[in-house]
Parts: C-alpha cells; sequence; structure tokens
C-alpha cells in the first residue's frame, strides 16, 4: 500500500512510499497482541514485593498459654498470624514475573499492531531530516506542523538521528525508538505512528517472513 511521504512543514513531497502488505496488510491477530504486551509489561515488574512471616517477626517463642483448660485454641507463639503483630500468612515473596514467548508469537504481534495503525490512518511517514543540534522546540514545532501535538506520538527512526533523540526526550507525549527496539506495546500505547523515509525499510528487515 502506498502512503504519501511528508516534509517537517506537514506538507505533502509529492512522493509515496510502498509500505508492504505482507506486515501492514495483514489481518490482524489479537492474542499474539495480548501475549506480547502481557510479557513486555510482565517484564518491567521488579518482583520485589515481601511481607514478613512469622519467621521473620522478632519477638519470644515462649508458648504462651498452656495446651489445654483455657476454653480457647491452642497457641505456641505470639508470631502467629492469628495474634495482632504476628506474621503474615503466605505473604508475597520476591519473584519473576518474566515468561518465554516464541519469536514468531511476537513478530506476529508487531505486524498486527502496525496493521491496526494502518487501518485507523495513524501511521505516517516523514521525509527525513537532521538536526544540528539537540533544540526541543524544534519538535514541538514539528508536533504542531503534523497536528499531532495534543496526542502520544512514537517517532521511528534510524541511528543517525541522535539529536531528534535529545530534543524529544523532555517532551512527555513524544517517544523515540530505533527499529530494532520497537514493541507491540509501544505500537498501541501510541495515538499516532511516525516512520521516517529511512526506516521504513529498517522495519521491514525486523520482520523476517
Amino acid at each position: 500500500m502506498e502512503v504519501q511521504v511528508l516534509n517537517k512543514t506537514g506538507k505533502e513531497t509529492g512522493r509515496t512510499v510502498d509500505l508492504n502488505d505482507q506486515i501492514y496488510g495483514i489481518e490482524p491477530n489479537d492474542n499474539a497482541i495480548f501475549m506480547d504486551v502481557k510479557q513486555y509489561m510482565a517484564n518491567n515488574r521488579q518482583g520485589t514485593h515481601k511481607s514478613k512471616e512469622r519467621a521473620d517477626i522478632s519477638g519470644s517463642t515462649r508458648k504462651i498459654k498452656k495446651q489445654k483448660g483455657t476454653g480457647g485454641a491452642r497457641a505456641g507463639s505470639i508470631k502467629s498470624p492469628l495474634f495482632r503483630g504476628g506474621g503474615r500468612a503466605f505473604g508475597p515473596r520476591p519473584r519473576s514475573y518474566s515468561f518465554k514467548l516464541n519469536k514468531k508469537v511476537k513478530i506476529l504481534a508487531r505486524k498486527s499492531a502496525l496493521a491496526y495503525k494502518i487501518k485507523s490512518s495513524d501511521i505516517l511517514v516523514l521525509e527525513d531530516f537532521v538536526l544540528d543540534a539537540p533544540k526541543t522546540k524544534e519538535m514541538v514545532a514539528l508536533g504542531n506542523n503534523l497536528k499531532v501535538a495534543d496526542k502520544k506520538c512514537l517517532f521511528i527512526l534510524t541511528g543517525e538521528n541522535k539529536n531528534i533523540y535529545l530534543s524529544s526526550r523532555n517532551i512527555k507525549s513524544m517517544s523515540v525508538v530505533l527499529p530494532s527496539e520497537l514493541s507491540t506495546y509501544q505500537i498501541m500505547n501510541a495515538n499516532k505512528i511516525i516512520l521516517f523515509e529511512s526506516s521504513v525499510g529498517e522495519i521491514e528487515k525486523q520482520f523476517k517472513f
């Protein structure tokens, strides 16, 4: 499918770029998207939660009352979860939430996410440009020209544009990634995807079909 190439003033250049139908034209797989986003979010969890169990509580282990004859349940330690100040029963322990996901499923998920975005006309192709120095106001002006200033934008560019990354990192609604860093979560979380013209071919290289 052909998409118009825009310049940084937001106007059409008269050129088009052909987006590969084997990536952008597939039937999206919702389950693949769900699993890839789930893994992304699971991998970002620290898993350092910990509560004190009875072995971690400071206190006496003396039997607090005799076994029989009190009319109540037997109790062996003041650190029991049954008493105030005692340890927690079956509390959370440090663990890893990460899980394995097949590479083909992850590729399918990224393709599906891009297919959804192209169907909703949320992918723009921008001609390549470079900034001589990091300037946040240049990226603010670009967002205004493309009419995406009020939306969450994901810029996908090649590695030569370091100043564009530095210029955008102070803008909350803008994210800049390389094609090799692209994730399904980032694609689905963005309102608009802006592809630099040179990154179109780089994205295709990431998907082996």
